[in-house]
């Protein structure tokens, strides 16, 4: 990282050494060295995923299950705890790589699938977090035009959420851990107020049947694809703390939590909403107008100026999300070519924003269907991503993070092909797709088990990976 020592030339300051003396983070994708691994606050690593998912993102996710699906308070509250318990460990515990190797996650990612054919999860990836960038944003969005929906629109409020949010997300690692860390507080207060205020219309839930399989196992993949998806970043924020003196336990728990804590909550606050809202009148008026921020500001609209208060603060709760997601794509844009690492990561950061603007208006437009279809398929590829990663690590490297040599990380024919990772993917497909269950497709197998793209992906490529990379590191001579 430079520091303003370093930062000033010999003669007038540019523009952008003066973005690196007020503190922008200069390195990008090269691994940290053990030396400059210097951070201790570990608890930090808990806070920067709490406060990113103590925000309003959760909420519209858990209204899927009794909204689209179609489940009772009960049975989706029970597939919320269990889902969100599994599919939260993969991701906690690749987060322990950026520590113990300095590395980024997609930088671990080419001790498996090689310098080149990684560009392919990059790609993947860099949609994946810029798509929740795009929900956080809609929903920031919706609740500020909630605010005044006559003089405001959705438009304006998700250009105001990705404009504020882009601030955060430009000064690097230090100001997104240093913003986590704190604003969770008026999130939670936020939240708890809401709650508190709107909340007696809760027991006015929808009649449904008892949930089937189909409907459990879709839902719970849709749960896995919010979750499983973390494992693509979850390094990105933990390459600058000291290995030395901390337990991977340790690490691994303020990861878990960090991810468990504030979503189960939300989510299941989410379904209570989903259930209840076509019973409300008002609030069913409000989703229909300007979604979850509509419901929200009626819910607290017997708070009268207070409420509105409150409501700036749960629109504002997103930003930590979007800073998030927008720090990791940018670092997975700047992998995407070699010219790339040359360039600033802030220049992708504002690239993304640039995208991220009009895409999101669209996405508002169809909400739910964009929302649900997006969850379901992000966990496909995500589950062979994470298989193949944490195989890579636990089997073929015997859990020995030096094993990562830094030397090599940017040296194509000194690291694996990426032809097992890769194939064993792609093989994983040949049970996805006839488990899938889309609104455009539903495979043979789904229409008797419902969704199973997630469980398929993560099993069928960690069984096919072990012969597959067996195989590679023979031809090759070495991992």
């Amino acid at each position: 990282m430079s520091s303003p020592d370093t930062a000033r030339g010999t003669g007038q300051e540019t523009w952008y050494q003066r973005l690196l003396d007020a503190g922008v983070e200069e390195n990008g994708i090269r691994p940290v060295p053990v030396e400059q691994r210097t951070k201790t606050r570990y608890s930090n690593l808990f806070t920067v995923f709490f406060t990113g998912l103590l925000c309003l993102l959760p909420i519209p996710t858990g209204m899927l299950a009794t909204l689209s699906f179609g489940m009772s308070l009960r049975d989706s509250s029970l597939v919320i705890l269990f889902f969100s318990m599994l599919t939260s460990i993969p991701p906690a515990f690749m987060g322990i790589g950026g520590l113990e190797t300095g590395m980024r996650q997609l930088v671990q990612a080419r001790y498996s699938f090689g310098r080149y054919l990684v560009t392919v999860p990059l790609i993947l990836n860099a949609a994946t977090v810029t798509g929740f960038s795009l929900l956080s944003s809609v929903v920031g969005g919706q609740t500020i035009a909630a605010l005044n929906s006559d003089h405001v629109s959705v438009k304006v409020g998700i250009i105001i959420t990705c404009l504020v949010s882009f601030a955060v997300s430009l000064l690097g690692f230090n100001a997104v851990h240093f913003w986590e860390r704190w604003t969770w507080i008026p999130n939670l207060i936020a939240l708890v107020v809401a709650v508190g205020i709107g909340g007696s219309s809760f027991h006015l839930q929808s009649d449904v049947r008892p949930s089937t399989v189909p409907q459990i196992l879709s839902y719970g993949g849709l749960i896995a694809g919010y979750f499983i998806t973390f494992g693509g970043i979850a390094s990105d924020y933990s390459v600058y703390y000291r290995p030395q003196g901390v337990s991977k336990l340790k690490v691994f728990l303020y990861i878990y939590l960090g991810f468990l804590l504030p979503s189960v909550p939300l989510l299941i606050l989410g379904a209570a909403i989903g259930g209840a809202v076509n019973n409300v009148p008002s609030w069913s008026a409000a989703y229909a107008v300007t979604g979850i921020g509509g419901v929200m500001c009626e819910m607290l609209a017997p708070a009268g100026g207070f409420g509105k208060f409150v409501l700036v603060l749960l629109a504002l709760s997103v930003i930590g999300n979007i800073a998030l997601s927008m720090y990791s794509v940018a670092l997975n844009l700047q992998m995407l070519l070699p010219a790339f690492t040359k360039i600033p990561r802030f220049v992708f950061i504002l690239l993304t924003i640039c995208i991220m603007i009009p895409v999101g208006i669209k996405v508002a437009e169809s909400w739910e269907a964009s929302l649900g279809n997006f969850l379901a398929i992000i966990g496909y590829w995500a589950g062979c991503f994470d298989a193949v990663l944490i195989e890579e690590l636990v089997v073929f490297r015997k859990m020995d993070y030096s094993s990562y040599d830094h030397a090599i990380w940017n040296v194509g024919r000194k690291l694996p092909p990426g032809i097992a990772a890769l194939g064993a993917s792609l093989v994983s497909m040949a049970l996805v797709v006839p488990g899938m269950a889309e609104p455009w497709y539903t495979g043979p197998i789904a229409k008797t088990t419902g969704d199973i793209g997630f469980e398929m992906a993560f099993l069928v490529t960690a069984l096919a990976y072990l012969p597959f990379r067996w195989a590679e590191i023979k031809l090759k001579g070495h991992l």
